[in-house]
């Protein structure tokens, strides 16, 4: 029997038919009329759309995760009604700003039933996360499920099994129901790619929500996921978090699971990726990265270091229970001056802190340009095989994040190098080991100066030096990248948001660098309005807890006034 010559399909149709069939998993009666394209702020469409019940904005609207948990233990909400709430709130984001890539709501009702038919018949919750929606990043395989992670030659590839962390996540009761929008390659600020297009800020649609796992940000900040799991390994999480007025979380770099995940630069252990949270509450974070340590991750996972969960250190129980602490605060890290409503989100920090009674002690910045240009070297001395690798179809590369950029036009922190000899790589991991023990010895040198017998017990500086920017203008992730080199584990808070009457423009006649120039020019105060600024609170590598503990005490202070 002769057979039929296969006819080849253009990347560009594979991409036509990806879209048409997501397209196609969005309930008809879930749609909503098109949002005018001169309308911003998007924030308010959940609730005016007329889709959402007032119980399922009761719930979609409930900004801390615990009472989410709570009350689905109590069965005061069951688990079909909240994942029902968020999953139509979730489309009605995706409609506003771009941010899904995949959805499967009747799984994930499915599950939901199956989840309150266990509470019913046993009186207890399946796990600490029973019930709770969680949205992932398009990086998190689901067993039956394309992940593309924004190359159009992953379309069609279809999951054999899970992600440990998907199955963990399932283990502690989850309900998984959509996964969300990365940028090509993953290694840029913001969120654009050539399969799904471009994720839109819902505090500004003419802003970037972040990346790389900005259709995460997206998403949360809309109240379409009360908690969604993102990576980063040079700001991904932190950046678009901050950005959309959100918690997140980067632990250290073994802390949790990451087999099975698919990514970029895979194979590259000198700065790994790490795992984490995103999401409305500080609860939420908490909730998450205990949930996941109490199923001993390691057991499943040989990258994992087998640490239990401390209560001991998230209480602060060997700093005097947290009642007097000693922050840290760092205001620039001497290359980059950050915008005036940084700054002044840092001032209102340090007043707050202190004004909780703890002490707030300078932190200046060493050597942090050598953090940046070691892991440039390092993700750049493959000499991009590994994206060239992904790009089989005949899909471009994407050289820049501005909308209908010059392909030509590369940034400098983009350009291609020439690979690197694994004898090079190794003298950079040997630079990167010496100033890690450079940063350590001065942390713990500060024992002479804190007051409390102890060195800094956190450090507060920056997320980026800019709030969230139009699309195509984020610059080099410098203020995130430098932990990821260090290791450190990193939380942001939200502070506050830009007002351009505080936050006026300054006028300046000398800059510390080119950068700094371009940056500077970049602000203006009224593009920028209204948009959500945060914190960063870091601590030495794999202290989570404590990590998490001083930021408990940053948040309530933050609340406080």
């Amino acid at each position: 029997m002769s057979s039929q010559p296969s006819i080849a399909i253009s990347w560009q149709e594979q991409v036509a038919d990806k879209r048409k069939r997501l397209q196609a998993l969005i309930p008809p009666e879930w749609t909503i009329p098109p949002v005018p394209h001169e309308q911003l702020n998007v924030l308010d469409v959940p609730q005016t759309c007329g889709l959402l019940t007032d119980r399922e904005l009761e719930i979609t609207n409930t900004s801390d995760v615990a009472v989410l948990l709570r009350k689905l233990a109590s069965a005061e909400w069951s688990a079909v009604e909240v994942t029902t709430a968020f999953s139509k709130r979730a489309i009605i984001a995706h409609q506003a700003v771009n941010c899904l890539t995949e959805i499967f709501i009747n799984t994930a009702l499915q599950r939901a039933a199956e989840l309150d038919a266990y509470l019913k018949e046993h009186g207890t919750v399946m796990g600490p996360l029973h019930g709770l929606p969680i949205s992932l990043k398009d990086q998190f395989p689901i067993k039956g499920l394309e992940t593309t992670m924004g190359y159009a030659a992953w379309i069609g590839k279809v999951a054999e099994h899970d992600a440990v962390l998907v199955q963990l996540l399932l283990r502690a009761g989850a309900v998984l129901y959509v996964r969300t929008n990365v940028p090509q390659t993953l290694m840029w600020g913001e969120t654009h790619n050539n399969v799904f297009g471009r994720t839109l800020n819902p505090y500004n649609r003419k802003l970037t929500p972040g990346g790389s796992s900005g259709g995460e940000s997206a998403l949360i900040a809309m109240h379409g996921s009360p908690l969604g799991v993102g990576s980063d390994i040079g700001g991904s999480i932190r950046v678009p978090s901050h950005f959309c007025g959100l918690y997140g979380f980067k632990p250290s770099s073994h802390r949790m699971p990451s087999c099975g995940i698919v990514n970029s630069l895979d194979g590259q252990e000198s700065i790994p990726t790490a795992i984490g949270p995103l999401t409305v509450s500080f609860s939420g974070v908490v909730a998450f990265v205990r949930g996941i340590l109490d199923l001993e991750p390691w057991r499943y996972c040989p990258a994992t270091i087998p640490k239990p969960w401390s209560q001991d250190d998230y209480s602060l129980r060997n700093r005097d229970g947290g009642k007097k602490l000693c922050f840290g605060i760092m205001w620039d890290e001497g290359s980059v001056k950050p915008h005036p409503p940084i700054l002044r989100a840092l001032a209102e920090t340090k007043k707050a802190v202190e004004a909780a009674g703890h002490k707030v002690i300078e932190w200046k910045s060493l050597r942090h340009s050598e953090y940046i240009a070691i892991a440039r070297s390092i993700w750049l001395s493959d000499g991009s095989e590994d994206y060239n690798s992904c790009l089989t179809t005949g899909e471009p590369l994407i050289n820049s994040m501005v909308p209908d950029a010059d392909p030509n036009d590369i940034p400098a922190f983009r350009i291609p190098r020439q690979p690197l000899t694994a004898y090079q790589l190794w003298q950079l991991n040997k630079e990167r080991k010496a100033l890690r023990k450079t940063h350590l010895d001065r942390w713990e040198a500060t024992v002479a100066v804190t007051g409390t017998g102890r060195p800094i017990d956190a450090l507060i500086c920056p997320v980026a030096p800019y709030a969230a920017v139009p699309h195509g203008q984020t610059r080099s992730s410098i203020y995130t990248v430098i932990w990821n080199t260090l290791d450190c584990p990193g939380l942001v808070i939200p502070v506050t948001k830009v007002d351009p009457v505080v936050d006026s423009k300054p006028v300046r006649e000398e800059f510390w660098s080119e950068e700094d120039r371009v940056v500077h020019d970049m602000y203006d105060p009224e593009i920028y309005k209204g948009v959500p600024v945060g914190v960063q609170i870091i601590g030495p590598t794999l202290q989570e807890e404590v990590v998490l503990g001083a930021g408990k005490v940053v948040d309530a202070a933050l609340r406080s006034i």
